[in-house]
């Protein structure tokens, strides 16, 4: 099992000139290595990273001796990741390579390549990490994991540097250390996690909570002249910004998505149609803000380590519009209203606590028709194109009062 963890480096001047260097060798390589391949595709050739790889290795001394100062590691790794990318694109995985532009996304790899004691490029030792033809950089915590480092990958974000380690782990699984059954979630713009057992989690939202600011400095960089000091200072604080952002989002759905592991070992999910959510503009915001695919997709590689399973059902399963108590479908529940009393048995429910208790319902289900009992649950089998959100009327008024 492959398991990363990105650490902040302290570097001192010497080792960012260095890994600006590096950064910019890399960017350099990738863009030599695709111009190429393009070239190459146009005369009627198969382009390989292999070659282009002993192609740079033969012409660099001669032409490009300043590469020589960022040591293999740099320019190799830039063009194995243009194969991956090709690759990507042959299976429809990702569009065409793009060249790569100076401050957008700078790092470079540096890999241990097959297991040989002693022979590791890449070492870590308490707090430090050794980088090739660089030497030992102190990082600002220790390595969580324990096995075998099989590569490490230096960026800059917001001015600071960052090294990902990815490390070879054993597949041993920690179980969790509660159990308190199963749980389903109802993921939503007024709380980001609605559990079956009643309790909800407040989403930090903090894009919404720091627009203004966003907004402001966003002028301050429009009024600047480009090319000059002042630019770069006002760019510097809105990449500040947005990595804090990023980062207040990521905290709370590692924090929750360790929580729902640790505490459940079955959980329920609904498969939402994120990208159908974002082509909205009244919800793209409030989803794009809320990270729910990137929830799920913590949710279900933090369960397979902790022994938790977690179980996504049909996204056209009616969670909201079913009476948890009666079973009956209310077709006529609208898309603002947050509580609601059944038509049929009278009972009074919670939208969101009822969607969570439907989902886990079918979840659990849906998991034993799978080992061969029971039904296959709810299964929509129209073949025309459905509307984005899941059986709830597509009304601007009902999204401007969700929100």
């Amino acid at each position: 099992m492959l398991s990363v963890h990105q650490i902040a480096l302290d570097p001192n001047n010497k080792q960012r000139t260095f890994f600006a260097k590096s950064a910019g060798t890399a960017r350099f390589s990738y863009n030599w290595a695709l111009a190429r391949w393009k070239e190459q595709y146009t005369a009627g050739n198969k382009p390989s990273e292999v070659s282009l790889r002993r192609e740079l290795n033969a012409i660099k001394k001669e032409e490009y001796p300043w590469m020589l100062e960022a040591g293999k590691c740099a320019p190799q790794q830039a063009i194995k990741n243009l194969g991956t990318a090709f690759n990507r694109f042959f299976k429809k995985q990702g569009g065409y390579p793009k060249f790569k532009k100076k401050g957008e996304h700078d790092s470079f790899r540096c890999d241990n390549g097959p297991a040989k004691k002693g022979a590791d490029a890449v070492q870590i030792k308490g707090r430090k990490i050794k980088i090739p033809r660089l030497g030992w950089v102190r990082m600002r915590e220790p390595l969580r994991f324990q096995g075998q480092i099989k590569s490490a990958t230096v960026s800059l974000r917001a001015n600071r540097w960052y090294v990902s380690v990815t490390v070879e782990t054993s597949e041993i699984m920690n179980l969790p250390s509660k159990n308190q059954g199963a749980v389903g979630i109802d993921l939503g713009s007024h709380h980001l996690a609605t559990l079956s057992t009643g309790k909800k989690f407040e989403a930090p939202k903090p894009y919404k909570a720091l627009l203004s600011k966003l907004k402001r400095i966003q002028r301050h960089v429009s009024r600047k002249k480009k090319g000059s000091a002042n630019r770069k200072k006002e760019v510097f604080k809105l990449q500040k910004l947005h990595a804090r952002i990023a980062d207040l989002r990521s905290e709370c759905l590692h924090q929750l998505s360790c929580k729902f592991t640790n505490d459940f070992h079955f959980i329920g999910l609904e498969d939402l149609n994120v990208k159908g959510m974002m082509s909205n503009h009244c919800l793209a915001r409030a989803i794009a803000d809320l990270g729910f695919y990137e929830f799920r997709r913590q949710l279900e590689y933090k369960g397979k380590r902790k022994g938790s399973e977690v179980v996504v059902i049909n996204r056209w399963f009616p969670s909201s519009k079913k009476c948890s108590a009666c079973k009956k479908v209310n077709n006529d529940l609208q898309l603002f209203e947050r509580t609601w009393e059944c038509p049929n048995c009278g009972v009074t429910h919670d939208r969101d606590i009822n969607a969570a208790i439907n989902i886990l319902e079918e979840a659990a289900s849906s998991a034993v028709s799978a080992c061969g009992e029971g039904s296959a649950g709810f299964v929509h089998t129209d073949k025309v194109k459905l509307p984005f959100v899941k059986q709830e009327p597509n009304n601007k008024s009902h999204y401007a009062q969700v929100l």
